[in-house]
């Protein structure tokens, strides 16, 4: 029989390359909140995967970009600092662009301090040129000894197996950190506000996502009346503005409704338990420079 096989895998890349679709596709589960927005992830999530001969701990970091507030420079540093503590780097980038450019090769930078195995995804390649991928890949191939390059069209089940094998091929023998039931660290509550906050991401203008958290402040597990399990869940999300506090309320309250009844769904899905969900909105202006907060998104 194999030896057992473990590690810890940082996806890094810039915003909105597909990091947090590609941890989920992987992990076969929701880990991550995805949006088509920029800066979804703002803390580092761990994915776990499973399988016969090894166990791969997923880290989803926030994308790399030009740091504003105190949040963006915090979620920077989360992403670099994860470097330090893994085994492999799936560094993930898109097809479309004929140089490296600023915001890459920063990561290439870090990367090669580094020293660590790294494979190179390359999404999004259906855009492309089959002679602008070959080039642009032997860009990156003269930057890093890369242990694989994997181009894939969109990020779907089909290079799930490819990247997974690839991977393992590359971890040390090692244990099992989790158990095998477990497919991420992150609590109840946790994975309720990522949730809360995705559909806010997806169903919100484009002037509100950024500015906005989730805190859930009571989540509870009861009974109801025919004997089945309920989570009663109180949660606030909190914004930059009151323009935005109207924008997430909506007209008669109808957009918090289609927040608050799609993560309720999610949610259901995922506990499997029924849920019943409070969402309410609070302006709270200086937040993403206001380092009690900040400190939630620090690497744990």
């Amino acid at each position: 029989m194999s030896e057992f096989k473990s590690g810890f895998v940082a996806v890094l890349g810039r915003t909105n390359v597909g990091k947090s679709t590609l941890v989920n596709l992987l992990v076969g589960e929701k880990v991550a909140a995805t949006a088509n927005k920029v800066q979804t992830t703002r803390t580092a999530i761990k994915g776990i995967v499973n399988r016969e001969n090894s166990q791969i701990i997923f880290i989803d970091t926030p994308g790399i970009h030009k740091p504003k507030t105190k949040l963006n420079e915090t979620m920077i540093e989360t992403s670099f600092s994860t470097i330090s503590e893994i085994d492999i780097i799936l560094f993930v980038i898109e097809a479309t662009s004929n140089e490296i450019g600023r915001g890459d090769m920063r990561i290439l930078e870090k990367i090669k301090e580094s020293h660590k195995k790294a494979i190179l995804i390359i999404n999004k390649i259906d855009l492309v040129k089959k002679e602008c991928l070959l080039k642009l890949i032997s860009l990156y191939q003269k930057e890093y000894p890369f242990e694989a390059v994997i181009p894939v069209s969109s990020l779907k089940e089909k290079y799930k197996e490819t990247i997974l094998c690839e991977i393992e091929k590359n971890l040390k023998p090692g244990p099992a950190y989790y158990s095998v039931e477990e497919y991420t660290d992150q609590t109840m509550r946790q994975l309720a506000e990522e949730i809360i906050r995705e559909k806010a991401l997806n169903l919100l203008q484009d002037e509100v996502p950024h500015g906005i958290y989730v805190e859930v402040e009571k989540m509870k597990l009861r009974k109801n009346k025919q004997h089945e399990q309920i989570y009663d869940i109180i949660a606030t999300i909190y914004c930059l503005r009151n323009s935005h506090k109207g924008i997430i309320i909506g007209k008669d309250g109808n957009m918090l409704k289609r927040i608050g009844q799609s993560a309720r769904i999610e949610m259901e899905k995922s506990f499997g338990t029924k849920v019943n969900l409070k969402t309410w909105v609070k302006v709270k202006e200086d937040w993403q420079d206001d380092p009690s907060i900040i400190k939630r998104f620090k690497l744990k």
